[in-house]
């Protein structure tokens, strides 16, 4: 992960943020209703502008799949950097299906969703998927665009870091 790769650097402090370690934390029983996943993402992005504003590198890990989250993270930390991985939801579901076990993610999500888009079943905490219930808001102009449906995770992460460093010199040294 890109993550673990930019922590080899002890010159620089760098933080993972997760949006499924933030969600459980803030919402114990979560509802993924609408002003939840909103409330969420302005919390990941809030604690990544704290953050970034005492100099930490900061990554954010989350799908934040409307634009107007990804403006407001644009906005609240000076050096954001966007990383637009392409990923069809096809792609989503044969990747999801082989997902090491963690405890912060339900288990087949985009399954679930496109059964309940086809049957019309309800999932109890399952809330809206992005590229099946409602689609991703796309950036008119990420600063690094990566296609995840040809490419391996760890090509794609090594074209990642040449990409960023471009931005920051420092986070891959």
């Amino acid at each position: 992960m890109v993550a673990k790769r930019a922590l080899k650097n002890p010159h620089v402090s760098v933080v993972l943020v997760s949006m499924d370690e933030i969600r459980k934390k803030i919402f114990p029983k979560p509802s993924y209703s609408d002003s939840e996943r909103d409330a969420a993402y302005r919390c990941l992005v809030l604690i990544a502008s704290f953050l970034s504003k005492e100099g930490i590198t900061v990554l954010l890990d989350g799908t934040g799949h409307k634009l107007v989250w990804r403006n407001f993270a644009r906005a609240e930390c000076p050096r954001f950097v966007e990383v637009y991985l392409k990923c069809p939801v096809d792609v989503c579901v044969q990747r999801e299906s082989v997902r090491k076990n963690n405890d912060a993610v339900r288990k087949k999500l985009y399954e679930s969703a496109l059964y309940r888009l086809r049957k019309g079943k309800k999932f109890r905490g399952l809330g809206k998927m992005p590229g099946v219930d409602e689609p991703y808001e796309e950036s008119p102009a990420p600063e690094v665009v990566l296609d995840s449906s040809t490419e391996s995770p760890k090509v794609l992460t090594e074209k990642a870091i040449k990409k960023i460093k471009k931005y920051d010199s420092t986070i891959f040294a």
